[in-house]
């Protein structure tokens, strides 16, 4: 699918099929997701693959949005490693630009996919380091919820040229 159409119609997906995605596809959006660009290519991210049902519930459990992963065929949780971040306080660039990498690239490849913010809420960020034993240095940046999409959505035209400046406010 052309990068154009891909980003113009890439919608947030949160009703799945019944049907499990194949590993080739998952490491598809990993790699997608590495191919980021990183501050100071530190490249601090790690990603948790979940397809563990009971997992999804145990998120459910204390993530209040997340009731999509029910039905979800995997999860990718986004995390950033501290100590690879060099204290350039960029890891929260480079992981959303890994986290849209994934997104988009779940589109191109007819998947389903929806962004579930955690990071900078202490409750979510507490209740998935306690749930997938993640050391101190490692922070969950977001989850984002896959499938074979069971819904279509239009796409949403967001240009809006009032938030538009030309060399000064």
């Amino acid at each position: 699918m052309e990068v154009l159409k891909v980003i113009q119609s890439r919608r947030s997906i949160r009703k799945y099929l019944d049907k499990k995605i194949v590993n080739d596809e998952i490491k598809v959006l990993l790699e997608s997701a590495m191919a980021a660009p990183s501050g100071h290519n530190n490249q601090p991210w790690h990603f948790i693959v979940i397809n563990q049902k009971e997992l999804f519930v145990k998120i459910t459990e204390f993530h209040p949005f997340s009731k999509m992963l029910l039905t979800a065929s995997h999860a990718i949780v986004v995390c950033c490693d501290l100590e690879l971040d060099g204290e350039t306080g960029f890891w929260v660039q480079d992981c959303s630009a890994a986290t849209q990498n994934i997104l988009l690239s779940a589109k191109a490849i007819g998947l389903g996919a929806v962004w579930l913010g955690v990071y900078p809420q202490k409750e979510l960020v507490d209740g998935l380091r306690n749930m997938l034993s993640l050391p101190n240095n490692i922070i969950p940046f977001c989850i984002v919820s896959l499938g074979y999409p069971a819904e279509e959505k239009p796409p949403s035209n967001r240009f809006n040229e009032s938030r538009i400046h030309m060399d000064k406010w």
